[in-house]
């Protein structure tokens, strides 16, 4: 049975941190739920953590995994059974750090492409404290970095709104190349796809993550240096002031 993924339903989905939901099925350490707030693993972007409640009690969750079933690990011997109506709280100051992260690392992306020959993210990793990401091919010079960096923090200056929705992928393709939505990375049987957008197209990317509103939510990016990963690979690593 599949989880309904309440932090999909929108943007501001993204904000709620309280749930209420029934449990599905139950393992010796996690437990699965008909609807969750909570992230899992998956797209780059790290999981979320928090609290589950039940009549019987009160258990963390450490680590959330899965895509259609997703699991909540709360330790063993945990006392929840099949059927108990529980209530979830996630962690909101590490939900909002990932939102944050997350919604930079499109703006950096799309930076990146329209600034330096179409370079490509081949690679992310969101964190609470800090986030990098993989472009190909492009060679970064401190120049080139110190632009791209300034001009980040002068868009998030700007409050571009941030909005979401379900578009095909030939909607998609009209709008943006689909070598910078990496659409070629995405099953072909996957016609739908949830999209997330930066201002008016300033990015457009197919996205299962959790973002703020606007980007002067974000704060001031600071890059933390770069790394050569071969074959004109470059990680670029950046936290948020």
């Amino acid at each position: 049975m599949s989880t309904v993924k309440l932090y999909m339903e929108s943007i501001d989905a993204g904000y709620s941190t309280d749930f209420c939901a029934k449990v599905t099925n139950v393992d010796t350490n996690s437990i699965s739920l008909d609807q969750t707030l909570f992230y899992p693993l998956g797209g780059g972007q790290n999981w979320d953590v928090g609290t589950i409640e039940w009549d019987g009690g009160i258990v963390e969750v450490s680590e959330v995994q899965g895509r259609g079933q997703i699991q909540h690990f709360v330790g063993e011997d945990h006392g929840i059974s099949i059927g108990d109506s529980v209530e979830g709280k996630i962690d909101w100051e590490r939900r909002y750090a990932h939102m944050k992260m997350h919604t930079a690392q499109h703006l950096v992306s799309g930076l990146v492409y329209e600034m330096y020959d179409g370079a490509r993210t081949v690679g992310n990793q969101i964190h609470t404290d800090r986030s990098r990401i993989d472009f190909n091919p492009v060679k970064f010079d401190q120049e080139m970095l110190d632009h791209l960096f300034e001009k980040a923090n002068s868009l998030i200056e700007t409050s571009l709104v941030v909005s979401d929705c379900i578009m095909t992928r030939e909607q998609i393709n009209k709008i943006m190349p689909p070598e910078r939505t990496n659409m070629d990375l995405l099953p072909i049987s996957v016609k739908q796809l949830r999209v997330v957008k930066i201002g008016d197209n300033l990015d457009l990317c197919p996205c299962a993550g959790t973002h703020v509103r606007n980007i002067g939510e974000i704060g001031t990016l600071e890059y933390l240096g770069k790394k050569n990963k071969g074959k004109g690979t470059t990680r670029i690593s950046y936290s948020i002031q």
